[in-house]
């Protein structure tokens, strides 16, 4: 691909400033610093993701809507991204022990991230052509890896060796993490805000007029859907597997604490995780491009299948870090081109309506995965068997994506 004009990087570099939330704080520090710091539990944690996806889920199609009709995409983009920032930034001031606050700001910050991306995926149509899918959004993936990762690896130092910078402790170290986070995901919006233009709108509404058409453009997608079939059997086939792929993103930290593998080792692990998948998600974005996204979908299913299946047998660290690698390989990649492909099937003009419900069903199956794991593992009494409990999400999934074949190349 020829080298990205200005507004293709600045929509990309979204992804490399919104990343350090998912990398230290979600999948990282906090899920560690939760329950020894503050004293929350697993089940606490559990709660906190599922109840920022439901409220997502719930609000990602109709102002997905809203913002297509009154031409508010970067409006809501900003808005939910101040209330990450804020949230993030309040986990400085939350005490020692003091786990509902955290609980809180959690569940808020999750909320800011989850929902800008509903209108940060609806612009990539007004910033490529349609050619250009696959590998912008690759870009956009692996610019999330490296920034994350850069931010991620500063931070695991600082807390690792509070001593060297200055602090009395890891808890000032990680809270100053979590503030870094802020400033990194808002200082790193700002091309985005600058350089992306708002898509024109023919006959763009005022606020309250925009509602009303908003809950009228919801109901017409229940039934434009219909007539869509490949983008239907593409949106419950993606349901399923990114339950699986968000899942193991989400629970990989308390899986290896489970198994019993130390902290640095699952820290070190995630690093592993940021900088593989940096050049992976470019290259696996021409992999779509010669092979095919659905395909290359296809492709990442499969790794994670294999994934699954040796996490069960796992029990060394080495283990880990390898299984590590092989993730980091196809995640963003899986991720990306899901993204393109489904930007190939809908139609740019109702793209923010469409990827709102996109983004409704990724975040409603992050809340079925970690319950299928927790099932898993009541069932067998054993948490290995919960990771394998995985492989049904990703086997049904591939299914409805078999099914969700448009007439263009796919």
């Amino acid at each position: 691909m020829k080298l990205p004009s200005r507004q293709i990087l600045s929509w990309a570099l979204y992804d490399w400033a919104n990343s350090a939330f998912a990398t230290t704080v979600m999948a990282g520090l906090f899920p560690l610093f939760f329950s020894d710091y503050w004293g929350g539990s697993q089940a606490h944690l559990a709660r906190a993701n599922s109840l920022a996806s439901l409220v997502v889920a719930l609000l990602a199609p109709l102002l997905g809507a809203i913002a297509d009709r009154g031409g508010a995409k970067k409006r809501f983009l900003f808005s939910f991204t101040a209330l990450g920032l804020v949230a993030t930034g309040g986990f400085y001031l939350v005490g020692t022990g003091d786990w509902p606050a955290a609980f809180l700001l959690y569940v808020l910050g999750a909320i800011g991230f989850s929902g800008s991306l509903t209108f940060y995926d609806a612009l990539l149509v007004g910033v490529a052509k349609k050619e250009e899918f696959d590998a912008v959004s690759a870009l956009g993936y692996s610019l999330g890896y490296l920034g994350g990762g850069l931010l991620f690896a500063f931070d695991v130092a600082m807390v690792l060796s509070p001593e060297t910078f200055g602090l009395s402790g890891q808890a000032q170290a990680v809270k100053l993490a979590f503030l870094s986070v802020s400033a990194w995901w808002g200082l790193f919006s700002l091309p985005l805000l600058l350089w992306v233009p708002e898509p024109r709108q023919a006959q763009p509404l005022s606020l309250t007029a925009a509602v009303g058409a908003g809950w009228t453009e919801l109901i017409a997608t229940f039934r434009h859907l219909r007539q869509l079939r490949p983008a239907l059997f593409f949106l419950v086939g993606y349901w399923f597997y990114i339950d699986a792929v968000d899942t193991i993103i989400r629970m990989a930290v308390s899986y290896g604490k489970t198994i019993g593998l130390g902290n640095q080792d699952l820290i070190t692990a995630l690093l592993i995780t940021q900088f593989v998948g940096f050049p992976a998600a470019i290259a696996y974005g021409s992999l779509g491009n010669k092979i095919g996204a659905r395909r290359g979908i296809f492709l990442g299913l499969a790794v994670y299948v294999g994934v699954a299946v040796w996490s069960f047998f796992m029990d060394q660290g080495w283990e880990f870090y390898v299984l590590a690698t092989v993730v980091a390989l196809v995640q963003g990649g899986v991720q990306a081109l899901s993204r393109s492909y489904f930007a190939q099937l809908v139609p740019a003009d109702k793209s923010g309506e469409f990827f709102g419900f996109y983004n409704m069903l990724g975040k409603t199956a992050t809340i079925i995965g970690p319950m299928l794991m927790v099932w898993a593992e009541a069932l067998t009494h054993s948490p290995r068997y919960s990771i394998l409990s995985l492989i049904l999400l990703l086997v049904v999934g591939a299914a409805f994506l078999w099914r969700a074949k448009p007439a263009a190349r796919a």
